[in-house]
């Protein structure tokens, strides 16, 4: 099994993309700064990792269950394929009523890239979260190769298929993310995240 670099350091990374000309393909390469220490966690198998579990979809209040996330960043609003240790398939019906597009943009109406990748990175979360081992919080570690090639508007119906391609003692893992509108590639790329500890609830 590699070994991490004594000198490597791992970064959480922001990534936001606010484009009001959907023409414009944004990319993010292979050569961003923001992977390359995180490369050795390819050294496992996902497959090692993977918990035994029958179910295959999961509703809205099930995935609040596995999941932090609340309004208006629960992102996702049902799970309709899963399989444990491996892949997920999420759903995101966009609607015009959502908190951000009040001010992206007025009058034309488009979902922010970076909740696009945040979208795809809860549904990585309901695989992440149910490996046997994994306990705390789930944090970006750095993105890698992401690529928008269409808008997302209201009324469009995201589905979003994540893929776990490897983890790393079980605090660091690797994904697949992508993003389809009626059958069309709207984002892909890759996503880094850390398990750090959950934070304390308030009054304890």
């Amino acid at each position: 099994m590699a070994r991490v670099p004594s000198s490597g350091k791992i970064k959480l990374v922001a990534y936001s993309t606010c484009c009001s000309d959907p023409s414009i393909v944004i990319d993010v390469t292979a050569s961003s700064p923001v992977t390359t220490t995180l490369d050795p966690i390819e050294t496992t198998p996902a497959e090692s990792t993977a918990a035994n579990s029958s179910k295959t979809a999961y509703s809205a209040e099930e995935i609040y269950a596995l999941l932090p996330h609340r309004y208006p960043f629960a992102l996702v609003d049902r799970i309709v394929d899963y399989v444990p240790g491996k892949h997920a398939i999420g759903i995101k019906n966009v609607t015009f009523n959502e908190p951000h597009f009040q001010g992206h943009f007025p009058g034309r109406p488009i979902m922010p890239g970076v909740l696009i990748v945040e979208a795809m990175a809860q549904v990585g979360g309901i695989v992440l979260m149910q490996v046997p081992g994994v306990e705390g919080l789930c944090v970006f570690a750095g993105i890698d190769k992401v690529r928008f090639r269409r808008p997302v508007v209201p009324g469009d119906q995201l589905v979003m298929t994540v893929e776990l391609l490897a983890m790393k003692r079980l605090r660091f893992g690797k994904m697949h993310g992508r993003a389809e509108v009626d059958g069309q590639l709207v984002c892909e790329g890759e996503l880094m995240f850390s398990v750090v500890e959950s934070p304390t609830p308030q009054g304890k």
